[in-house]
């Protein structure tokens, strides 16, 4: 039985203990050992959780150890996830079990699909994405390594999201629309056109704030 670690045990870090727990292979493939946080005390005022066990950089990995995260920025995740790489961890997928995922879905490792999700056909989601509950991602739709997609995101046919974007909550992209490396929807955003890497839309239909 492989032994899930989740890095960060603040709020999101016990969302995805809840995610893990309801996720395709839990208690069949996985089971959770514990969390890895700076701080020691994070899940001091909370109950039922598994303990923390060491921070990032102490953590020696055991036989059987497979690892999650539960960071919100992409370019923290990417600094975090990478230091448990380089000492030869491994991540492994969480797809939350009521998720619909299509015919010829392809997921990259370390990724996190939550609760109905729904992926279309063909679409492809990268390493190390979050999608969170209830979003759609439709046909033909490519989402690049480290992207965020929050909840109520509706990503419609054909929809591009590159490496480091992300997109909050209730913001819905048009057919085709390219979401380049690094940049951000703001949430409830309507996107009609192509958001240049690095920059920052709101609105409807949505403008660059930054």
């Amino acid at each position: 039985m492989k032994q899930l670690i989740i890095i960060g045990a603040g709020g999101m870090g016990r969302t995805v203990f809840d995610i893990a727990r309801e996720s395709i292979g839990y208690g069949t493939i996985f089971k959770i050992k514990g969390f890895l946080d700076d701080n020691p005390n994070a899940l001091d005022s909370f109950s039922g959780y598994p303990p923390i066990i060491g921070t990032i950089d102490s953590y020696e990995i055991c036989k059987n150890d497979v690892f999650t995260w539960s960071i919100g920025s992409v370019e923290t995740k990417k600094i975090c996830c990478e230091k448990i790489l380089a000492k030869g961890g491994v991540f492994i997928s969480l797809i939350h079990n009521t998720a619909r995922i299509g015919s010829n879905v392809k997921i990259g490792d370390g990724s996190i699909v939550a609760a109905y999700v729904s992926i279309g056909a063909d679409a492809q989601i990268g390493k190390y994405v979050l999608i969170q509950a209830y979003s759609i991602v439709a046909h033909d739709v490519c989402i690049g390594d480290w992207a965020r997609i929050d909840t109520h995101v509706v990503c419609v046919g054909g929809t591009v999201v590159e490496d480091f974007a992300t997109i909050y909550t209730n913001s819905v992209l048009n057919h085709k629309v390219v979401v380049e490396k690094g940049a951000t929807v703001a949430a409830c955003s309507f996107v009609i056109r192509r958001v240049k890497s690095g920059t920052t839309v709101y609105g409807n239909p949505a403008k660059r704030l930054v």
